[in-house]
């Protein structure tokens, strides 16, 4: 019954895997985007009076730009930008246009690559003097879809099953059950692991580069796109896994080869060098997830990403042992031991432990408040996670139950076993060999080598079958057990009356006599009933651990809550100010390169007017180097001229805030018009310049 019960379930595993994995993918669409455009200089929406010099655009954290990754088009579709953008401040990057533009709506596209490695596009427009019709399409551009989104999703998923697989299968072996190292059923779980996860690494490694750009399938092998993935953090990380599965691949084959071939007590110095050299590996290969996506960018990556290695490990020795237990309780032909079981449900707790705990942390750093968890796609997908994790945990408690009974079983029932024995020999057959009465299956090896040694083949055969028909036995299954194997006796015995036995024959029988003691072996495992619970709770545990895994596998590409919300309030902020301000005016930033030529001269100033206009205003300024960290300088004042009506200079000299950041409230702004905003900074005693350009106020 087993052979045939215990396919039928892996098969249906096997099914509720790819249901759920379809279903996933067909209602994640395009990869979400893990950057959000904040603010953008013009506006969205706005109408201005005069053609800007530049279009920057502000995103919610630093992203990697190419060549088209900020184009302007103009209202017939043609391009106006002049150059490759540049990266003005910490997040925001600019590209200049060419000078002259005449009145019309302009179109702004763009397409970059976040922090966390993941694609992001959109587009907008603008008005020069007057909007007017375009023939080009404002539809945000979408990236990570299609057929090189799909496969790029679908490696994401087989890669993280296999880290699971290989991980939580080689700790398994080392850490709960020293004898499955040379379990046949572990050794292909293990391996199969690590094939799925060296074979999505490449196959990620050749889609990211059309994954991230244009997302054609004829891109998938263009060398200079690997080229450029290569040079990415990304790319890093990948070919830093790649790296890794190699020492991956000695560790296996010294666990299932060299350390297989030990003695017990040798084991158990190979065990300790193994353990440290495998968690090495294993925490190495988390980091390639760390140091590429979430937990690399955002709030507190220096903690974020050591969390992020702890989580990813404790999945492993959860989900991948659970594996590893259900192919031992179902594919083994070596019954694993009750002390290997509570072992796993030990090292299964500390795993429960630990998710829990990295679990809260990640969820505070991606949400940022309770309203993100039902306001936000991540939100309500992260609520869908946590359902499941506690209905594992719920399993798993069903599980450690099973596991307690089966303990209890492994030393009490042999003593039962044993009475029930010497009852029944003394009872009704005192000329059965000892060795029959040791168990069904070494009873029936020990009288076919006995008859076999005396010659009387038949008459033993014979006698055995009288035997069993006296003694009564109570076991429905023994019974069977012994007509098998009187009737592999019996035919035997007139095989070896045609002809004499030869080397040939004798091989058969030996095989024949194998496959009957595995099938009486598996007979009495199954015929546990505490065994038997305990593989279908872990068989259910399997099932909703792979539901959980393709959860996770999109949770991973939707735009986190926090960076959700902060693009909302962003643009709700940027809306209210336009819907305030006159048609023409709005949150002005002017930002200007400055190099006073002292040490440490060089640098990015930034001024922001809001709301630009007639009357009142607030100002910032911040100060940057090159590379966009904001750093203090001794003095920084900034003059507003309007030359045209010969007002001005305007001196302001706004407070110091914090590092890089100055700021003052109620700037005052008499008319409207073309105002030059000069900035003055000094980096020493005697090094400073002033910087300026001319923005429409008012």
């Amino acid at each position: 019954m087993t052979r045939t019960i215990a396919p039928r379930r892996m098969r249906t595993l096997a099914l509720l895997f790819l249901a759920v994995f379809g279903v996933l993918l067909a209602g994640a669409g395009p990869a979400s985007a893990h950057a959000a455009l904040t603010g953008s200089d013009p506006s969205q929406g706005v109408v201005v009076d005069k053609a800007p010099s530049q279009v920057t655009l502000t995103f919610s954290e630093k992203v990697a730009t190419s060549d088209d990754s900020l184009r302007v088009l103009d209202p017939k579709g043609k391009r106006v930008d002049t150059g490759k953008p540049s990266n003005v401040s910490a997040t925001s990057y600019a590209v200049p246009l060419h000078s002259g533009l005449s009145d019309g709506t302009y179109t702004v596209s763009w397409q970059v690559v976040s922090a966390d490695s993941h694609p992001v596009a959109g587009a907008f427009t603008f008005s020069i003097g007057a909007p007017s019709t375009t023939t080009v399409s404002v539809s945000d551009r979408t990236v990570g879809g299609g057929i090189v989104g799909w496969l790029y999703g679908f490696g994401r998923y087989v890669s993280y099953a296999g880290f699971i697989v290989v991980v939580g299968g080689a700790a398994f072996v080392l850490a709960c059950w020293r004898r499955g190292s040379g379990v046949r059923a572990l050794q292909r779980l293990v391996v199969s692991g690590w094939l799925a996860l060296t074979s999505a690494t490449l196959l990620l490694l050749l889609l990211r580069g059309s994954y991230t750009s244009s997302g054609k399938v004829g891109d998938i092998f263009d060398l200079s796109l690997l080229g450029q993935v290569l040079q990415t953090k990304s790319g890093a990380a990948l070919i830093s896994r790649l790296l890794l599965l190699a020492a991956a691949a000695l560790f296996i084959a010294v666990l299932f080869g060299a350390y297989d071939k030990r003695e017990d007590e040798e084991k158990r110095d190979l065990t300790f060098g193994l353990a440290i050299g495998g968690s090495v590996v294993a925490a190495g290969l988390a980091a390639s997830w760390a140091m590429a996506e979430h937990a690399s960018t955002g709030l507190q990556p220096g903690i974020a990403m050591p969390v992020d290695v702890v989580h990813l490990l404790a999945v492993a020795g959860w989900l991948g042992g659970l594996c590893a237990l259900l192919v031992a309780l179902y594919r083994s032909d070596t019954p694993i031991e009750a002390a290997a079981v509570r072992r796993f449900s030990r090292v299964a707790f500390g795993s429960v432990l630990a998710l829990v705990a990295t679990g809260i942390y990640q969820s505070w750093r991606q949400l940022g408040s309770w309203s993100a968890f039902t306001d936000t796609a991540y939100g309500q997908l992260l609520l869908v996670k946590i359902g499941l994790v506690a209905l594992l945990v719920g399993i798993a408690w069903i599980s450690r139950r099973w596991t307690a009974r089966l303990a209890d079983t492994a030393v009490v029932q042999p003593r039962k076993e044993a009475a029930e024995q010497d009852t029944s020999e003394g009872a009704h057959d005192t000329r059965e060999p000892a060795a029959a009465r040791a168990g069904a299956g070494s009873a029936k090896t020990a009288t076919a080598s006995a008859d076999s040694a005396a010659g009387g083949r038949a008459r033993a055969g014979r006698g055995s079958t009288a035997d069993s028909r006296t003694a009564s036995p109570t076991d429905s299954e023994a019974s069977e057990e012994r007509d098998e194997s009187e009737t592999a006796d019996e035919a035997r015995v007139s095989g070896e009356s045609e002809a004499p036995a030869d080397s040939e024959r004798a091989a058969q029988l030996a095989r024949q006599q194998a496959a009957m003691a595995t099938a009486r072996q598996k007979r009495q495992r199954d015929a546990d009933p505490d065994r038997f619970g305990l593989r279908r709770s872990v068989l259910a545990e399997a099932g909703v651990a792979v539901v959980l895994l393709a959860v996770t596998t999109v949770l991973t590409q939707t735009e986190p809550g926090r960076t959700e919300q902060e693009a909302k309030a962003a643009t709700s902020s940027s809306s209210s100010s336009s819907s305030t301000a006159d048609s023409s005016s709005g949150a002005l930033t002017l930002t200007m390169p400055f190099d006073t030529g002292g040490t440490d001269g060089k640098g990015v100033v930034s001024v922001d007017l809001d709301p630009a206009r007639v009357g009142g205003n607030d100002m910032h300024v911040y100060v940057q180097r090159p590379n966009g960290r904001a750093f203090d300088v001794p003095e920084v004042k900034v003059a507003f001229t309007l030359e045209a009506k010969k007002i001005g200079p305007l001196p302001v000299n706004p407070d110091h805030i914090t590092t890089g950041h100055w700021a003052t409230n109620g700037v005052q702004i008499p008319m409207a018009g073309d105002w030059k905003v000069a900035v003055t900074v000094r980096t020493s005693d005697i090094d400073q310049v002033t910087v300026s350009k001319n923005a429409q106020i008012g």
